[in-house]
């Protein structure tokens, strides 16, 4: 499987919130921080901010905090809300046109193996991705001590 930028950078940014804590952050300093192109951050923020994983706050005290506590942002249920297609062949779609379908195996193996793969993030939180490394993630991404 395949996660698509918009997954990863999505995770990316929830770490970085996390990691920063309570200090408010910018799509500036998250798109410098990992070389993304802003204007592709800022449609990953929005959507975040529709489903709940982050606020965003305009004006002279504005910037971006998580709305949610890091435990309770499970990493299963972010790729699920931020992945479009979970297809993994042909015959998961709806215009299913291959001809072997009726008898192939693949597909009922490709969606236990799907399942698996999800089943093992459910497992996990934002937290999980912070625990004990809160430290150093904050020096790789030049977030001053003084904030964690």
């Amino acid at each position: 499987m395949h996660l698509t930028r918009f997954t990863d950078y999505s995770v990316r940014v929830l770490l970085y919130l996390a990691t920063k804590g309570e200090e408010r952050s910018t799509i500036s300093e998250i798109a410098e921080t990992f070389h993304i192109s802003r204007n592709h951050l800022m449609k990953i923020v929005q959507d975040l901010n529709q489903k709940g994983y982050l606020k965003a706050m305009r004006g002279k005290n504005g910037g971006l905090l998580l709305d949610r506590s890091p435990e309770s942002i499970n990493l299963g249920e972010v790729v699920r809300a931020t992945e479009q297609e979970m297809a993994l062949v042909e015959c998961f779609r709806d215009d299913n046109a291959c001809v072997i379908t009726p008898f192939c195996r693949l597909q009922p193996i490709l969606a236990e193996a799907l399942d698996a793969f999800l089943g093992v993030l459910d497992g996990y939180t934002l937290a999980d991705l912070l625990d004990g490394r809160s430290a150093e993630l904050a020096k790789l991404m030049k977030i001053p001590a003084v904030n964690i």
